[in-house]
């Protein structure tokens, strides 16, 4: 019968919903009267019924007036309830003005009673509707526990209360003053008392909705969730939500920049911006992971032409569709080019530069992955060394005025063909700009980046879902790591710092 209700016409809902607050209103009345008159079995003359109906008519078109059947009952928030209450207040009075113009005794307390108990009618049957409504998808719900009970951490709960997945039932704090409180009706446990509130709520799932300026290292934070052995998911970050990247629900695993146990290096912006603002800028190996997060950083400081220059058709398509996404919504104005070619074509890559008069190119093509480097020596050192030539030549040939090639760590004593032949590509910029001075070549070496292609971090993570093992090539080895994003910001800063020959080394 319940379902049958649901699959009412708005506008028949509507009509129910005037119906009981007609019978809530008139039941009010009677009570409130009943009360004060101190009878239980009071029998209003027919000039209160007439007061009554009117004052009930009148409250009826009021709720209209304020929109308050235009509000879905499965949704109800806050506003919903202060409509009621200002409903309520004009019906009182009026009951009071109707009393007095038709000379019928309404006591003075009646109002006041009446209002109180009509608020508490019509809102009731509303509460009783959505607890109802609701009942049958939360207990089809996950239940979650959200670490974090400020304001990111509240949005949330609102948001998963209004979904399809995800119940929260109770609220992590760090901070103990929080603990045994209720917000939203959700209880609060101290992070010191996370196992008992996992155990008496069947949580399945932690979700981590901490604010910007919590100040909270997830690093420890994670250490102490670690032994629950639950899922631990988080919410984005507040410059997703801001720049309408992603909604307070979309709820996704943990990355491992999330664990980066230290603070993002931040780059001079001012500096990077005077370089590339209004620029004709190349980006080589523009589909790749560490190509197109520098276009992304690079369209953002508005430079007059970008020319994204790519050997796979698909990569090419994919990032020159975002960026043309984000040139229009952002409305920054670039032009944007998207070709393909190789980097060991010179006489293309010339031809490119010219046409498109560029003025700073910056030279990601490559191929970084160690082991398939190793079984084609080939073709990793004519794309690594020789393509690194032929672009670097055409920028001369063209008039190119920066040149920055992205380099790796690897290249330092290199111990395998990657990073020897990136280690010859360096050598061979540095012999260029001991060659001429019209060109400034520079190279940025930056060691393993998350998310990357060439990055160890994705061969670690499928090794521990396969249940390992694990393989490092020693017991003691410490890596050090950057994100895609930090890393491509601190290149544009050094390309701009460069004047010939140096080679940067991001630490």
């Amino acid at each position: 019968m319940f379902e049958r209700f649901l699959n009412f016409s708005r506008f028949q809902k509507r009509l129910i919903s005037v119906a009981a607050d007609c019978l809530a209103l008139f039941f009010a009345l009677y009570a409130a009267f009943s009360l004060r008159l101190d009878q239980q079995l009071w029998v209003p003359s027919r000039e209160h019924i007439v007061v009554s109906g009117l004052t009930v008519v009148f409250t009826i078109g009021v709720f209209i007036k304020l929109g308050l059947y235009r509000a879905v009952v499965r949704y109800l928030s806050d506003r919903a309830f202060l409509t009621i209450i200002s409903g309520v207040f004009i019906s009182s009075v009026t009951l009071i003005l109707l009393g007095y113009w038709l000379e019928v005794l309404v006591p003075r307390s009646v109002p006041v009673i009446y209002g109180a108990l009509a608020f508490i009618f019509v809102s009731g049957t509303r509460m009783t509707v959505r607890m109802l409504v609701n009942r049958p998808r939360r207990l089809n719900k996950e239940f979650v526990a959200i670490v974090g009970a400020g304001e990111t951490g509240l949005q949330l709960a609102n948001a998963l209360d209004q979904g399809t997945e995800y119940h929260p039932t109770a609220f992590i704090t760090l901070t103990k003053a929080n603990h045994r409180a209720l917000i939203n009706g959700i209880p609060v446990y101290d992070i010191s008392h996370i196992e008992k509130a996992v155990r008496e709520h069947r949580i399945k799932r932690l979700l981590l909705a901490l604010d910007a300026d919590s100040g909270i290292d997830r690093k420890r934070l994670l250490k102490k969730l670690e032994p629950l052995a639950i899922p631990v998911q988080t919410v984005p970050t507040m410059s997703e939500l801001v720049a309408g990247q992603a909604r307070i629900n979309d709820i996704r695993d943990l990355e491992l920049e999330d664990l980066l146990g230290r603070d993002p290096v931040q780059p001079d912006n001012a500096q990077v911006a005077n370089s590339l603002y209004g620029r004709s800028v190349l980006v080589t190996g523009a589909g790749g992971s560490i190509g197109s997060e520098l276009c992304r950083q690079i369209i953002r400081h508005r430079p007059g032409r970008l020319v994204l220059f790519e050997q796979s058709e698909f990569s090419l398509y994919a990032i020159e569709r975002e960026l043309q996404s984000l040139n229009q919504i952002e409305g920054l104005g670039v032009e944007i080019h998207a070709l393909l070619g190789s980097v060991t074509h010179r006489r293309r890559c010339e031809a490119v530069m010219r046409s498109f008069s560029i003025e700073t190119v910056y030279h990601a093509a490559a191929y970084k992955h160690v082991p398939l480097v190793e079984h084609n020596v080939i073709e990793g050192v004519q794309n690594n060394v020789f393509g690194t030539f032929h672009v670097a030549e055409a920028a001369i040939a063209a008039g190119v005025k920066r040149f920055v090639l992205i380099s790796t760590d690897k290249a330092v004593r290199p111990t395998n063909v990657m990073g020897a032949s990136k280690r010859m590509a360096e050598l061979v910029l540095q012999g260029l700009a001991q060659r001429q001075s019209d060109t400034i070549f520079s190279m940025v070496r930056f060691g393993n980046v998350l998310g990357s292609s060439g990055s160890v971090v994705p061969l670690f993570r499928d090794q521990i879902r396969d249940g390992g093992p694990v393989t490092v090539t020693h017991p003691d080895i410490i890596r050090y790591f950057m994100t895609i994003p930090e890393a491509s910001q601190l290149v544009l800063q050094a390309g701009s710092m460069g004047l010939g020959g140096e080679v940067f080394v991001l630490d």
